[in-house]
């Protein structure tokens, strides 16, 4: 009985270990697209990916929050808009993908 307990101490021990791994990797979009090319499909069934996903990209930010600056190109390619110049202003932030 001793044995099986050992084993199932390991078994949980890697398996932890394996998803502290994944949650670190999760904060590093382009890493995690890397490993994730290698896991293979029976994983999937096992790690639960989808909450850790919201674990590592969940933001720190409260409602009324003052947005993070960031800055862009603009449409153009010739300039870049940056959010802190609409200070004061509405701006409406639209993210997605139009394919």
């Amino acid at each position: 009985m001793r044995t099986a307990q050992k084993i199932a101490v390991v078994v949980v021990v890697l398996y932890a270990s394996l998803l502290a791994g994944l949650l670190a990797v999760m904060r590093d979009p382009t890493l995690f697209g890397k490993v994730m090319r290698r896991v293979p499909e029976p994983a999937f069934v096992v790690i639960p990916f989808k909450r850790l996903w919201f674990i590592a990209r969940a933001g720190r930010l409260k409602p009324g929050d003052a947005a993070p600056d960031f800055d862009l190109p603009a449409h153009n390619k010739k300039s870049r808009v940056r959010l802190a110049s609409f200070r004061g202003q509405p701006v409406v932030l639209i993210f997605g993908s139009y394919t």
